[in-house]
């Protein structure tokens, strides 16, 4: 079957031109299956975005192979008009064949800035609905919208008539993550604004934002119970005597079929919690107790339950795209939050479907990562998709006004599955705290000089070859990103190897200096905890519980907010238990000696000690400088005797790679 990549990807034939220049605009290069055919064409892509880091990657990567007669196919891209091509040096309009796309010859009768707003991947749909429907005449704005609507998100606003059509649509843009543009949002809104059944509905909150939403069921739940256990004279018009923060209804139709059924998934995936209620014993009968609270235990292994049977049925495919797997990751994090809880019992009976699942997602997951993670850097950084795309975001933010702040707090090698310890224990002790959860991915190799690094400086590895072994750069690294956007440098902070209570003022004393307006701060307490831990994951959770609860997270958190800043909390890695398969013997020629992975500067040794381990996984230097050569350890075991069985990182399994990406503020 056809597709709009195919108007593109057919100007791509390998040894025409060494150099290709790109004027592409709308960003079509950079969708994921446009990098994808590139990649399998045998050409290789840079973005021109800083002329310096460039002419870096430019003369140290492809100008010396070129000078040795190598043959390489090379695509530059410009984020620009074709008219702005000139822009480029002229050594490289010299060499370089030109070529220019754009939406409008790809969707020449939709209007363009609808189209331009919708996210790369949303134009598969809107490419087949385009051929299916063959509009005949330029559509406008509305039109458009109205288009884009029905045919890419499957929304006909004239069938939400009833207040449950709402309540079901919102549940299935929300669960699935589903990214609708501002621009839609609002024509939709002010559709449904024309029924007057919805008159009450907080309509501008609940409809885009994710979390609002949520938060909207979560307070009607309560009330939802008093009804279903026939004690009407609990309920209260209105929602009164609730404490309802959200106006409209006080009661929604929960036990609508195709309610509930998102409604079970989203409490065993813990979006919405289990509230008590004084009949519990009443509701345990019915299939409203997945939402009450009642025996600890009895609910650990209901929702462990649940969510294994739930997850086996949703392992992305082969074909999936990378918000697929960064969705999925946070569902695998609440199996394994409940998996390795302490305090739960051991659930021997669930082990053999534990293990089943985890081996089936580590398979699928290799198999995925080895193929698409060479596109993935190369994506828009906006929203990120990589953890060296954070800083893109937080720029974002400080543009949007002179007296914006903005507070990175990396947590270093916080898995996914540990940052939901972390949630539910600040759940308790900061209940005011507003969290808005995504992920990311980390670097390959999982490891703090690489991903870590690249994080603060804003760019992939390849930019910092003379400081790819050593984090001592990094503060440099990041003042230098925020100079390069402007900002003075009095007006930047880093701190680093904070762990505890009296590291705290340390930040206090940066944080309130008048001038600053970011910082980047490393808490590098659970990268502690993990290098001694002895007890595999289990005790991993542990210690991370305990230590969040001695509050020095939340109290960090709380001075941040306090001083104005918008804080964004992330991880540079995860963890894994692992098993020991042996120690190479390379002596000195390995310039990394990881639990989890090996770093030589020469392929053939490399290939040396692969021959011992023949499973092990020789990484490409993806986005790395060409003599970073990675030698991962397999499945989940690690390069130390076959005696030990460490937690480490450095790996390719989901959870070192995929890691939390949270905007913390207060209610």
């Amino acid at each position: 079957m056809s597709s709009w990549r195919d108007e593109i990807l057919k100007e791509f034939t390998p040894q025409v031109a060494r150099l290709t220049l790109v004027a592409d605009p709308d960003g079509l290069l950079l969708e994921e299956g446009i990098l994808k055919g590139i990649e399998e064409r045998g050409f290789e892509l840079i973005p021109f975005e800083d002329h310096v880091a460039f002419r870096f990657a430019y003369e140290s990567g492809y100008r010396s192979r070129w000078d040795r007669g190598e043959l390489t196919d090379l695509v530059v891209v410009l984020r620009a008009a074709a008219s702005d091509l000139r822009s480029l040096p002229y050594d490289l309009l010299q060499a370089g064949r030109q070529l220019s796309f754009n939406l409008g010859e790809l969707f020449p009768n939709l209007s363009y800035p609808v189209v331009d707003a919708l996210d790369r991947s949303d134009l598969d749909d809107l490419y087949e609905a385009q051929k299916r429907e063959k509009p005949d005449r330029p559509l406008g704005d509305r039109q458009t919208k109205g288009f884009v609507l029905r045919h890419v998100f499957g929304v006909a606003p004239e069938t939400i008539r009833q207040e449950s059509d709402l309540v079901r649509f919102l549940l299935c843009r929300h669960y699935r993550g589903l990214r609708i543009p501002s621009t839609l949002d609002s024509h939709l809104i002010q559709l449904l604004r024309q029924n007057s059944l919805l008159g009450e509905w907080p309509l501008e909150r609940i409809v885009a934002d994710r979390e609002a939403f949520f938060a909207f069921l979560q307070e009607r739940w309560p009330i939802f119970l008093d009804r279903h256990a026939a004690e009407a004279h609990a309920v209260r018009e209105s929602g009164e005597g609730y404490g309802l923060e959200f106006p409209g209804p006080s009661e929604i139709p929960f036990d609508q079929h195709d309610v509930r059924v998102y409604i079970d998934n989203l409490f065993l995936e813990g979006v919405l919690q289990q509230v008590s209620h004084p009949r519990a014993e009443t509701l345990a009968d019915s299939w409203v107790i997945v939402g009450v609270k009642t025996e600890p235990e009895a609910d650990r292994k209901r929702r462990l339950e649940g969510l294994l049977s739930a997850i086996e049925k949703s392992i992305p495919e082969e074909a999936a795209k990378h918000q697929d797997w960064l969705a999925f990751a946070r569902r695998w994090a609440q199996v394994n939050a409940l998996w390795f809880d302490p305090d739960g019992e051991d659930a021997g009976e669930k082990k053999e479907q534990y293990r089943s699942v985890r081996n089936r997602i580590d398979e699928a997951f290799t198999a995925w990562i080895k193929q698409r993670f060479g596109t993935l850097h190369n994506q828009p950084p906006l929203p990120p998709v990589m953890i060296h795309h954070v800083p893109r975001l937080l720029a974002r933010h400080l543009e949007e006004s002179r007296d914006a702040k903005a507070a990175l707090v990396l947590v270093d090698g916080l898995s996914l599955d540990q940052w939901v310890v972390v949630r539910n224990v600040l759940a308790e002790q900061r209940p005011l705290f507003q969290l808005r959860e995504e992920s990311l991915f980390a670097w390959i190799p999982t490891l703090t000089m690489i991903s870590r690094q690249a994080c603060f400086a804003g760019r992939p590895p390849l930019y910092f070859p003379s400081s790819i072994h050593t984090t001592d750069r990094e503060p440099s690294a990041w003042k230098r990103f925020w100079v390069d956007e402007g900002l003075s440098a009095a007006e930047v902070g880093y701190e680093k190897n904070l762990r505890d209570q009296p590291d705290l003022a340390r930040v206090e004393e940066l944080v309130s200096h008048p001038k600053v307006r970011v910082v980047g701060l490393v808490v590098d307490k659970v990268d502690k905890i993990m290098h001694g831990m002895t007890l595999g994951s289990a005790g991993m959770h542990n210690l991370v519980r305990q230590w969040t609860n001695q509050g020095v997270l939340a109290a960090l958190l709380d001075m941040l907010l306090d001083q104005g800043f918008a804080v964004f909390l992330t991880s540079d890695h995860g963890n894994v238990e692992t098993k020991g398969c042996g120690r190479p013997a390379e002596g000195v020629v390995a310039d990394l000696r990881g639990e989890r992975v090996r770093v030589y500067p020469d392929r053939s040794l490399r290939a040396r000690v692969k021959e011992r381990f023949p499973d092990a996984i020789e990484w490409p230097p993806t986005g790395l400088p060409d003599d970073y050569l990675a030698l991962i350890a397999p499945e989940r075991l690690a390069f130390v005797r076959e005696t030990e069985s460490p937690v480490a990182h450095g790996g390719i399994t989901l959870e070192e790679v995929v890691v939390p990406f949270v905007q913390i503020g207060r209610k």
